[in-house]
């Protein structure tokens, strides 16, 4: 029985869309992707709420989505939210909204259903079943899960993402490199947290997912337009990651913004996200990571397939 889904992901930096056609546990045919950077998050980590501004924009793209629902005929839709609505104290707010707008519950997901809905996402075309790290950079939080196949076996969820790292460091325009080092070493401070709960080295291939690594992805191979086929499975090695997070780091937020690959709203925290990527690289001795267009939308959408069909 062949049913049309679909999955939403409200993020601290985007909000996206997913609607395929799933079969015995598959996506059979993918009919729209979409995303649009709203920055939920934006302030959420200084002021613990949300920024009425980023909720009304958050919603209206929702409002958006929910006529698209309407219009390919979904059955069945999820919708998760993550970092930013995790810390907003007025997180009713966007919950409410949501029910009006698509007539279902948000779920606000831990970090670890989080990693775990990325993990899924990410491994579910990989061949083979050797130990895979996934590393997923969001805007407000980035998951590290390990696991055999398809299957994690341990995840850690912690508070460090490009949004969050560029409202607290990145504040000069190229940033200065008191700034760089600051979020450098803010990152090296959570990333020890790691060594506790999985050991990176035990990983036979990393995956990177989120548009941090797309991005990185498309600029390190050179790419004159933003192209999904010739970013996901492509292999940068370390050297091409710290180049590329250099090259971000020294440029001004109008020449990242005039980037081809750059979608618009990420060219301010991209620098952030890269440096981050970096950090983490050099941090655990990764020698190259592979890039995944598939991500937590798709665990999500998967994890939407196992439960009881529409009614």
């Amino acid at each position: 029985m062949t049913e049309r889904l679909a999955a939403l992901d409200v993020g601290t930096n985007s909000t996206r869309l997913l609607v395929a056609d799933v079969a015995d546990g598959a996506v059979v045919a993918e009919l729209t992707r979409e995303m649009v950077i709203t920055r939920l998050g934006k302030g959420v980590d200084r002021t613990g709420r949300f920024d009425p501004a980023a909720l009304a924009r958050t919603l209206e793209v929702l409002a958006g989505y929910a006529e698209t629902c309407r219009r390919l005929g979904v059955e069945r839709r999820r919708l998760v939210a993550t970092s930013a609505t995790r810390d907003a104290a007025d997180r009713q707010l966007f919950l409410d909204g949501v029910r009006d707008l698509l007539g279902v519950e948000a779920e606000v997901l831990t970090g670890r259903a989080e990693a775990a809905a990325a993990y899924r996402g990410a491994t579910a075309d990989l061949e083979g079943d050797q130990a895979t790290l996934v590393v997923d950079i969001g805007g407000g939080s980035t998951e590290l899960i390990l696991g055999d196949g398809g299957a994690a076996r341990a995840m850690v969820s912690l508070d460090i993402g490009c949004v969050r790292l560029f409202e607290r460091h990145l504040h000069s325009d190229p940033p200065a490199a008191a700034e760089v080092a600051a979020l450098r070493a803010d990152v090296a401070a959570h990333l020890a947290r790691v060594a506790g709960v999985l050991d990176p080295a035990a990983a036979e291939r990393v995956v990177g997912v989120a548009g941090t690594v797309t991005t990185v992805t498309a600029i390190a191979l050179g790419l004159d337009t933003y192209d999904p086929r010739r970013i996901h499975r492509a292999t940068l090695d370390a050297s091409d990651i710290t180049a590329t997070a250099g090259k971000l780091a020294a440029m001004t937020v109008a020449e990242r913004a005039a980037l081809p690959v750059m979608a618009k709203g990420r060219e301010d925290v991209i620098a952030a996200g890269a440096l981050l990527l970096d950090q983490l690289v050099e941090t655990f001795q990764i020698r190259r990571v592979i890039a995944s267009e598939t991500d937590i939308l798709d665990g999500v959408l998967l994890g939407l397939a196992d439960g009881p069909p529409a009614r």
